[in-house]
């Protein structure tokens, strides 16, 4: 095997391995988008809790962007969706699956230096109340 594709299996298996944090949190699946003309982006990705108890993720950071934050989306009174930052963050239950995806609960990006290359990666660390911080090396995928 050359050079050249032995770098590349092995920057692919480290993009497939999930991410863990003090033994009980996993983040898989992880994917940011960033769309042409936006200086905002946002990530995806599923958050496995395997302990006994809830934890809870409190805090998203990463020198990509001047503000990232926790953001969902909900229904204004007036019924339009309206994204909004939630600062309490969002449980994890005990055994259970969170999922940070599109339309719903995700990670914002807004205030870009510049918006990272499609195929590319960001860095991002998550905070949870008792497992800690996890950092990602997350994927670029804007066809997603």
């Amino acid at each position: 095997m050359t050079f050249l594709k032995s770098t590349l299996t092995a920057v692919a298996v480290a993009f497939a391995m999930p991410a863990f944090a003090a033994d009980t949190i996993t983040v898989t699946d992880a994917y940011a988008r960033f769309m042409p003309g936006a200086m905002a982006g946002a990530a995806f990705m599923q958050i496995e809790n395997h302990g006994a108890e809830s934890d809870r993720l409190v805090g998203v950071a990463s020198d990509i962007a001047e503000r990232v934050e926790l953001h969902t989306h909900r229904t204004g009174s007036d019924g339009v969706m309206q994204m909004m930052h939630v600062p309490e963050g969002f449980e994890v239950p005990a055994g259970g699956t969170h999922a940070l995806q599109r339309g719903g609960d995700h990670v914002m990006f807004m205030g870009l230096a510049e918006r990272p290359k499609n195929g590319g990666s960001v860095t991002v660390t998550l905070t949870f109340e008792k497992a800690g911080e996890v950092t990602l090396d997350i994927p670029v995928d804007n066809a997603r």
